[in-house]
This record gives structure tokens, C-alpha cells and sequence, in this order.
């Protein structure tokens, strides 16, 4: 039985090393335009100060507020999302938080279909680069 721990501690490492290639930061290059950050990053957002969004990739999502965008890279990859460029989610708040997931809206047959669900980052207000 002592064995036991030495097996899975190296399946333990092999699976983290997996997470890591899901990260931004790790082999992904982003579709996003050039931001400036111009505050600091927000945990939460009001959904009715939201007026838009644009997808750029399976990583981020700008959300217009107002007259402020807020860029939220999310920490692992969410398939399909830059290729679909569309999401739902569902909140009994009045507000987006970096704990939520969004579901990726993809269309099978011209109906719309939930595919992978994902967690989102911090709201992260930017001034695009232009």
C-alpha cells in the first residue's frame, strides 16, 4: 500500500501539465486587437450597464458598459467560443461575475445548441489601441 501514492503522484503531475496548455499563456495566440488598461480589474459587472459584446477568440470577450469596454480573458481555453462568437449565461444576480459560466451558442441545423461551458475571468476595463 505505499506504493499506491508514488503511482499517482506522476498521473497528478501529467494531468496539471495538461491544464497548463489550456492557459492563455502557454501556446495560444489571441485574435484581440491591442487593449491599454486603463483601471483596475473588476470581479463584477451590472448587466444593465452592459450594451455589447465582442468575441475575438476561444480566450476573450469584450463587454461594452456604458462608454467603457472591459476586456475578460478567460483562464482556459473555451472551445468553439472564437468560431461560434456567441454565448449565453444565466445569473439570478444583477450582475456578470468572474464565478460565472457562459454557455458557447453554436447552431446544429439553424437551431441553437449549448456547447462548452466556461468560466470567465475578471472584467478588466481597457482602452483599445488603434
Amino acid at each position: 500500500m505505499t506504493k499506491l501514492p508514488l503511482l499517482i503522484a506522476p498521473l497528478a503531475l501529467l494531468a496539471l501539465a495538461g491544464c497548463n496548455e489550456d492557459h492563455p499563456g502557454s501556446n495560444a495566440v489571441s485574435r484581440a486587437p491591442a487593449a491599454k488598461v486603463v483601471g483596475p480589474a473588476e470581479d463584477c459587472l451590472s448587466i444593465t450597464s452592459m450594451n455589447g459584446t465582442t468575441v475575438h477568440d476561444d480566450y476573450t470577450i469584450d463587454f461594452k458598459a456604458g462608454s467603457r469596454t472591459y476586456r475578460n480573458t478567460l483562464p482556459y481555453r473555451c472551445p468553439g467560443l472564437g468560431f461560434e462568437k456567441a454565448f449565453s449565461y444565466e445569473t439570478s444576480l444583477s450582475q456578470l461575475c468572474s464565478t460565472d459560466i457562459i454557455h458557447v451558442l453554436r447552431s446544429t441545423g439553424g437551431t441553437p445548441d449549448h456547447g462548452a461551458s466556461c468560466g470567465l475571468g475578471q472584467f478588466v476595463p481597457v482602452e483599445l489601441v488603434k
